[in-house]
């Protein structure tokens, strides 16, 4: 019997910031400028700054 814990949760391997993660943007002078984990990191924290909690219907 394993004594290792099963989950479901996948795996996740950071990449280093400045790693393209596979796609591009364009700039405004037509460019293509790969996205890095920084770029989506920095998203998702401008993201969760300004989530807001739902109001709830009664």
């Amino acid at each position: 019997m394993s004594m290792h814990k099963q989950t479901n949760q996948p795996r996740v391997i950071p990449m280093p910031p400045q790693q393209p993660v596979g796609g591009f943007l364009i700039d405004a002078q037509g460019r293509e400028v790969p996205i890095t984990e920084s770029m989506i990191q920095r998203a998702c924290s401008e993201l969760e700054k300004s989530w807001v909690t739902p109001a709830t219907h009664r």
